[in-house]
């Protein structure tokens, strides 16, 4: 049986944890080992690398930010493919300064080049050096093996940055074949799958047709590769991240592919590279109302019996669907959806 709006709710809630202001643990505290504890990233990663781009790309995220209360997609500025050759160190530089001069409360990234390129050090020292207490995170493209990561680890620790997390490119069979090891590195946060370089890295064994919108999902070796990254993230608590869609003109066809990397590939986000696709990732990752009303519903229930075992709608409900429950909630919020409030509280950020 359904429970009351009055015993589902908040006061029930503070009721069983102490009364109204008592401290009690957040459900991702009691729910969420460490497999499962995905983290709590935006669904959507937006890379720019052209200047104009780049100042665009977090406008639309402050803009975003105040219509949704909240930043619902990183901005990746692009210093590996957006430098131009011989230009890279001016480009790290303008990295530097827009994310020391984005909105406060922005999500801003950067993605260096590969460990092994000239420009890896200079990038690192530039953009982490002067700017690494504005950025999320660090994106590693072309990491080839666990060394790879623990070398940008160690340059961003020794560039003042120790606890910034890294992601990574998965771009290379030889790669594809370590990404479980990758993705137990402590310091990755999320795995990416580069389909582009992935498949060019196969001598021309896979048609072109592979990079496309319809040929990325039917290829068996493209397939293989975005099961095997999606299912090493799962398994080490991470972030698995899909790839880009290269045709921006075809809105339906990006917002098909969204929905199968999500419902069928077991993706929790995805790249956009245009910003009209910003908003149909953040559609197509976002659970139905219904669901988050449920969720909302079992996960109240779930704490009022102090995570024990209960009966809901004549069904079992215990630990592991609190938990599935839990994360559709945190899905939800980070795809700007309204969640009910009695959860609200949950998602408030801490009262110093």
């Amino acid at each position: 049986m359904n429970p009351t709006p009055e015993a589902s709710g908040l006061g029930a809630v503070q009721a069983r944890a102490g009364g109204p202001g008592a401290a009690a643990p957040s459900p991702r505290e009691i729910l969420l080992g460490a497999q499962a504890r995905t983290g709590s990233i935006p669904v959507c990663d937006h890379y720019s690398g052209v200047e104009a781009r780049m100042r665009k790309s977090l406008q639309l995220q402050a803009e975003m930010a105040q219509e949704f209360g909240a930043c619902v997609f990183d901005v990746t500025l692009d210093c590996e493919d957006g430098a131009p050759v011989g230009g890279e160190a001016e480009h790290a530089a303008l990295v530097a300064e827009l994310a020391l001069g984005a909105a406060p409360g922005a999500r801003v990234a950067v993605r260096i080049h590969p460990a092994d390129h000239p420009a890896f050090a200079a990038d690192v020292e530039t953009v982490v050096g002067r700017a690494g207490q504005r950025l999320c995170h660090v994106m590693l493209p072309k990491a080839e093996s666990v060394q790879d990561v623990e070398q940008a680890a160690r340059a961003l620790d020794a560039a003042g940055a120790p606890r910034l997390p890294l992601h990574a490119l998965v771009e290379s069979p030889a790669a594809l074949h370590r990404a479980f090891d990758i993705a137990a590195h402590p310091r990755i946060q999320s795995l990416s799958f580069g389909l582009m370089d992935f498949v060019s890295a196969h001598g021309g064994a896979i048609a072109a047709e592979a990079m496309g919108v319809q040929g990325q999902f039917t290829h068996p070796l493209v397939v293989r590769a975005k099961l095997e990254i999606a299912t090493a993230c799962h398994a080490h608590g991470k972030v698995p991240s899909h790839c880009v869609v290269t045709e921006i003109k075809d809105a339906a066809a990006f917002r098909a592919a969204a929905q199968r990397a999500a419902r069928e590939f077991g993706y929790t986000r995805m790249w956009s590279i245009h910003p009209d696709q910003v908003r149909i990732v953040l559609e197509a990752f976002a659970p139905q109302q219904q669901d988050i009303e449920r969720a909302a519903q079992i996960v109240v229930a779930a704490a009022r019996a102090d995570w024990a075992p209960i009966a809901f709608d004549g069904k079992l409900e215990d630990r592991a669907s609190y938990r599935y429950h839990w994360q559709l909630l945190e899905r939800a919020h980070q795809t700007g959806r309204a969640l009910p409030g009695e959860v609200r509280h949950w998602f408030q950020p801490p009262h110093h």
